[in-house]
């Protein structure tokens, strides 16, 4: 049966020895009064355990039961309440949070990973405080003083949970097409009227009061993108003394019923003329949900992380103990033996390894740009950090949730019949994690995303940047045992260059070029990033390890997909493009 153990070995190897965060924390005078190595170990260890011991039993039972609707009431599995009630005693709702409202002010390259070990334990539980955390760090953002005050410190505690609501039955991605109305009610209030639809965390029975961050238009707003406005809406009206008061003309509507997260309430919201305050200016509320958009973009990447690291830990303990054919390297006089000595189980079980583990490290990276740019002592530090968060994102989002399907699936295979069959949970987590390629924009709007807004819109300069930052890692290889593997390097990056300045040219012609390439050319950033990752870890690991092993087998099996996505790239969009509509 599934047991999820959470990887502290691996994830300080990362942050202390790879990656020296605590060097970092220690430059950030934010964080060195907050933080040390051994702290931050600590907080590790706890939220494995809350993890291990609280959460993760919670999944497959939650699964079965799903989350409940009933005339407007929505309850959440049994033992979620007590779990999120732990999660919040134990501060993790509060973790990255700002401190003048009773936040912890921990940094994101620490939260990343007690995110993963959440994701990992149980994906429909995490998703609730993963919204609420979202919220909080668009309202400390954009709110005014008086909002902050009000809000964020029962958002921190847990006492009250956030939410997104963005899309509307008619309106997915393309938000200009919105029609929820805020109208002015002459006190600095508005009232907001209108459905909002795929609403995670939208209502629920852990916490007293939820807090949402709806999108809507003002009378007289400008059409489409330009005039939407970010409103706070709580479901009960907020008193002077920061309790909750009478209902707020918000309710549920309906649950969502979906292929996988069943424990986490997605849910139809109607606001009817509910009471609302405006977060930022007026016009510009797509520009502050984009602060919330963007954190919840890693934090769903960061589910398809765990996801796969769940079904990698499933399929490993179940391939050491099922006895199953001959090892055909070894006279032994078993009937059968572990089916973890076949080359192909074997294969399966390093690509969810060698993918996992990198992804991991991209986790940590990722954090620490966007603690630098949070941090940084120089404008000028910052603005490097910026750009390489605005880069990366929508890989992170994307990747992380491609592989992270692939993992659960290659996981399923390990078992083979069994893997089909609920009760060993690997169904259940391709279930859960297929969500993450769709929900936060799909993975062609990311890739999307990059092509057009962080390379294209730019001349390449931002992924210029990082790509010498690779090289000079692939390059400092030169003359020790790594050499080799920094050659291989070195190589992929020089194919991502030209690719990156091929494209652009190409895109100066034709839209449809970008629109064709998009998806492949993601996957080229996302493997040359692994690469990247592998070669910094494998500088820290002792060779013959398997931590050593996995990295050499990522270079030799995996990172060589760039090729044949390379290829598909310089076919064009002629093939894509020259079938008309009708003959689909």
């Amino acid at each position: 049966m599934p047991s999820y153990q959470a990887p502290l070995q691996d994830m300080e190897f990362l942050l202390f020895d790879v990656f020296e965060a605590q060097q970092h924390w220690g430059c950030w005078p934010q964080v060195s009064g907050l933080l040390d190595e051994d702290t931050a170990r600590a907080m590790l260890a706890e939220a494995g355990k809350l993890a291990v011991a609280t959460i993760a039993p919670l999944n497959r039972s939650g699964d079965e039961e799903g989350a409940q609707w009933d005339a407007g009431r929505v309850t959440t599995p049994k033992g979620f309440a007590e779990a999120y009630r732990a999660f919040c005693e134990a501060g993790f709702a509060a973790l990255t949070g700002n401190p003048a409202y009773g936040g912890l002010g921990m940094p994101k390259s620490l939260s990343v990973l007690v995110d993963e070990m959440m994701y990992a334990a149980n994906s429909a539980f995490n998703l609730y405080p993963a919204l609420s955390a979202g919220a909080c760090l668009a309202l400390d953002a954009h709110g005014s003083g008086q909002l902050k005050q009000r809000f964020l410190p029962n958002l921190y505690s847990g006492k009250w949970s956030g939410t997104m609501c963005l899309t509307e039955p008619h309106a997915g991605s393309d938000l200009g097409l919105i029609r929820t109305k805020a109208e002015p009610l002459g006190d600095g209030s508005y009232a907001v009227t209108g459905t909002k639809i795929f609403i995670t965390g939208g209502d629920h029975d852990m916490a007293e009061n939820i807090v949402h961050l709806v999108l809507a238009k003002l009378p007289d707003a400008p059409g489409g993108s330009r005039g939407i406005s970010l409103f706070l809406v709580p479901k009960y009206e907020v008193l002077e003394d920061g309790s909750s008061g009478s209902a707020n003309g918000v309710s549920c509507g309906s649950l969502e019923h979906k292929m996988g997260i069943k424990g986490s309430a997605t849910c139809v919201m109607n606001f009817d003329r509910a009471r609302g305050f405006l977060v930022g200016e007026i016009n510009r509320g797509l520009q502050c949900m984009f602060t919330m958009m963007n954190c919840e973009r890693l934090s769903i990447g960061i589910q398809g992380l765990g996801c796969g690291d769940a079904s990698y830990q499933n399929a490993r303990d179940y391939a050491r103990e099922r006895l199953q054919g001959r090892d055909a390297q070894a006279a032994s006089s078993a009937v059968a033996d572990p089916i973890i000595v076949h080359p192909d189980v074997r294969r399966m079980l390093l690509n969810m390894k060698a993918l996992t583990e990198a992804g991991r490290a991209f986790a940590v990276y990722l954090g620490l740009q966007l603690d630098q740019s949070k941090f940084g002592q120089t404008d000028a530090e910052k603005a490097v950090a910026d750009a390489r968060v605005a880069l990366l994102t929508p890989v992170a989002k994307a990747f992380f949730t491609d592989m992270g399907l692939d993992c659960t699936v290659l996981g399923q295979q390990v078992f083979g019949g069994h893997g089909y069959i609920r009760e060993w949970g690997q169904e259940q987590l391709v279930r859960d994690v297929r969500i993450a390629q769709i929900y936060e924009g799909t993975n062609g709007i990311q890739a999307m995303d990059l092509v057009q807004r962080k390379v294209f819109a730019n001349g390449g300069e931002w992924m210029e940047a990082y790509l010498e930052e690779i090289r000079h890692c692939a390059l400092s290889a030169q003359g020790g045992e790594l050499e080799d593997l920094g050659r291989a390097l070195a190589t992929r990056v020089e194919q991502l260059q030209q690719l990156t300045r091929t494209l652009i040219q190409s895109g100066e012609q034709s839209a449809l070029e970008l629109g064709a390439a998009a998806c492949d050319y993601l996957h080229v950033v996302g493997y040359v990033s692994y690469g990247y990752m592998w070669l910094r870890m494998l500088g820290r690991a002792d060779m013959g390890s398997a931590k050593y092993k996995t990295g050499v087998y990522f270079f030799n099996r995996i990172l060589p997909r760039v090729d044949s996505l390379i290829a598909a790239i310089e076919s064009g969009s002629d093939d894509l493009m020259s079938i008309p509509a009708e003959a689909f």
